[in-house]
């Protein structure tokens, strides 16, 4: 190696270009595994890029003439030397990547290249939204390769999401997937290496956005790649916990030659952290089920999953007082500040034991209501005290959550009276009796049929519009369950989202237990082989308005988040058909949800921290602000505070914006525009204790600059 090494400096002296990627030949050479999972990582990725304008220095490729299919010369990477607008039409003198050829080509021909070496300073453009969920976060569909989308995410939710489901491609050798903008086809020699390499670069970038503490990966997969699959997930998440299920999704079958017919496929549970399957009414063996209602009745006040630090919400971090002989509740005691320390808050007896929201770890948590609300609840019997540690030191606090008061009402749950400390006593009804299971490692579901919880739902929410092999939402939805059904706050990613099946399992949990979860979907506008065919024989191309609207993302996904939420059919009428299994309503009741849909662009850097491109960032300074109230679309005034977050551009203006920001509670983070230290750390010292800080442009850049510099090697 020292050798080749040697070798390799003197070639840079000569011809750097060609000595870099050589290096990058034998970096890949020399990472080979003596044993485990080998396959070509280095081999190169692009993405195109229609509708973005193009700009000197872009990379390029040049479009097939208008009817025509790619050939080998439109593959060819071009560099954008100089542009001439003032031409009819306008017209690129364009320079070979791979040699001296230089050529005119007129814009419209062209086509920006990214490749994933490449630097991206990504915004959002918002395309729509459907709001019914009152101050609900929004659910987000972004439109962009999913790369591209995970890269930005890590600016927004690194370390933040509780659960990922993906449903990536199966590489069947149909044109079911594209490898650098052509179809990989089942004859391709590399067609195993360049799947792994594919899905090895974006679970890299989905293991940094799981929370490390608790979280969990969901991928689906059938017979084609279940065994690379398994083994990339056990070298990716080395450390977490990875189960397989058997999931039989066709119990009819598909017959396949002279082998075995095919009715289920596999379910790989990558679990991170503490995370752990919640027990449910169904060990998920049974063909016929009754899910009328989950289990649990009793859940615990305190705060788990995202946001439940005590300084995400202070208010919320307060004493319950127990009295520890007749193990009752006492009392309930306000919250405290910040910089109040817990162990300073004195009984108002002798005796007393208070019971703070304290994490597994040591740390400080919170409850999920507040004081006022628990000493209500605890009056009326909705609250109560729970099971005692070892030493009757901490106990546990229960409570009735909004919809388990709405099951009692509706006879799901009968209350039989009060137990000794003035506790409601409620049981399920025997027409809804339920017991509890730990799921097993086959599941046989009637619902989870891909054919009647899929295909059905699919032709119901959108009657005109077909899309092939959706998931079955209640096969996502169960999936799903096991793992978020105590996280009512939780943050759920499908970067591969399709139809957008998970965003709609979630919208049915949400609805299932009054919970604010939300989900961001990521798909990109890829017209389908056969549509792209008949495109073609019309003489468009992409990025032609008549191609891209018949894209997955706009003519799929988007319509059915949409007409999930409002319940009416993108023609307009109200949808026909009924939910079935766990919760049973008409589909045209719409959910009570947001959701808000945008298109990734890409952004120059000089432009970005000139401060000349806030409009684009500013969806991304609202999603890691958590996705609700209002938007911060401009800051013309020099400050601006929203529900949950807040921004500065003129710091001349800091006494203003720091008032507005103490005197609302909600805001937990701040973007503090400088690219001076001790200004960002003058306006830092006055912020309260709760409030994050973040420098733009410096945070956002330094963000993908490092994503940058990974890739590359």
């Amino acid at each position: 190696m020292s050798r080749l090494n040697d070798l390799l400096r003197r070639l840079s002296t000569s011809d750097a270009s060609l000595a870099a990627d050589l290096k990058r030949e034998v970096d890949a050479l020399a990472d080979r595994r003596a044993f485990g999972l080998n396959f070509e990582r280095h081999v190169p990725e692009a993405v195109e890029l229609p509708g973005r304008k193009v700009r000197k220095g872009d990379k390029v490729r040049v479009l097939p003439r208008r009817g025509e299919h790619s050939i080998a010369e439109n593959r060819r990477l071009w560099r954008v030397l100089s542009i001439n607008r003032t031409s009819d039409p306008a017209t690129a003198v364009l320079g070979a990547l791979d040699g001296e050829v230089a050529q005119d080509v007129a814009v419209d021909d062209l086509i920006v290249v990214a490749e994933f070496r490449d630097p991206i300073y990504p915004g959002l453009v918002s395309t729509g939204k459907v709001k019914r969920g009152g101050d609900k976060p929004f659910h987000t569909v972004i439109n962009a390769e999913n790369f591209h989308a995970l890269q930005t995410l890590l600016f927004t939710h690194r370390g933040k999401v509780d659960c990922i489901y993906i449903d990536p491609p199966y590489n069947t050798g149909a044109k079911d997937w594209k490898y650098s903008n052509d179809y990989v086809e089942g004859d391709d020699l590399y067609r195993h290496s360049k799947w792994l390499a594919f899905m090895e670069r974006r679970l890299l970038l989905a293991k940094e956005l799981l929370n490390p503490n608790d979280s969990v990966l969901i991928v689906t997969i059938d017979e084609k790649e279940y065994l690379r699959l398994g083994m990339l997930l056990e070298q990716t998440f080395s450390e977490a916990r990875i189960q397989m299920v058997t999931s039989v999704i066709n119990p009819s079958g598909v017959a396949r030659g002279r082998n075995l017919v095919r009715v289920d496929e596999y379910v790989f549970i990558v679990m991170v952290g503490e995370a752990g399957p919640s027990k449910w009414l169904h060990n998920m063996l049974d063909t016929k089920r009754e899910d009328k209602k989950a289990g649990t009745i009793w859940r615990s006040l305190q705060r788990a999953g995202t946001n439940s630090l005590r300084t995400d919400r202070p208010n919320l971090f307060y004493p319950v007082w127990v009295i520890p002989e007749s193990q009752k509740i006492h009392s309930v005691g306000d919250p405290i500040s910040l910089s109040e320390p817990r162990d300073q808050v004195l009984p108002s007896e002798p005796g007393l034991i208070p019971v703070w929201p304290i994490r597994a770890d040591g740390s400080e948590g919170r409850w999920q209501i507040g004081h006022l609300a628990l000493r209500k609840r605890i009056a009326e019997g909705t609250a109560r005290l729970g099971a005692a540690n070892r030493s009757k030191t901490a106990w546990a606090i229960n409570y009735l959550r909004e919809a388990e008061l709405s099951r009692i009402e509706s006879g799901q749950l009968i209350v039989r009276g009060k137990d000794t400390n003035g506790a409601l006593v409620v049981e399920w009804s025997e027409q809804t009796g339920a017991s509890s299971f730990s799921p097993a490692t086959v599941w046989n579901v009637e619902s989870h049929n891909a054919g009647a919880g899929g295909s059905n739902i699919i032709r119901a929410l959108m009657p005109h519009r077909k899309f092939p092999f959706p998931k079955s939402l209640y096969a996502v939805e169960d999936a799903l369950r096991f793992f978020v059904s105590d996280k009512p706050n939780a943050v759920v990613l499908d970067f591969f989202a399709g139809s957008g099946t998970t965003a709609h399992a979630v919208m049915r949990l949400n609805r299932q237990d009054a919970g604010r979860r939300q989900c961001i979907s990521v798909t990109n506008n890829e017209v389908s082989a056969d549509e792209q065919h008949n495109l073609r024989k019309k003489g468009l191309r992409p990025g032609d308005n008549e191609w891209e609207e018949l894209g997955i993302c706009d003519f799929i996904t988007k319509a059915r988040i949409r007409a999930a939420i409002s319940g009416s059919t993108p023609e307009g009428n109200p949808i026909d058909g009924e939910y079935k299994v766990t919760d049973e309503f008409p589909m045209s009741d719409g959910f009570e949800e947001n959701a808000e849909f945008f298109t990734l662009t890409y952004e120059s850097a000089l432009r970005v921290s000139s401060h000349r491109e806030f409009a684009k960032i500013a969806p991304l300074l609202w999603i890691r602000a958590g996705s609700g109230g209002r938007r911060i679309e401009d800051i013309a005034a020099g400050w601006d505070v929203a529900d949950t977050y807040g921004v500065i551009a003129d710091l001349n203006q800091t006494e203003g914006f720091l008032k507005e920001v103490v005197s609302n509670e909600g805001v937990s983070l701040v973007y503090i525009v400088t690219d001076e230290d001790r200004l960002f750390e003058s306006v830092v010292r006055e912020l309260p204790e709760h409030v994050e800080p973040v420098r733009l442009y410096e945070a956002y850049l330094r963000n993908f600059e490092i994503e940058t510099g990974r890739n590359s090697q």
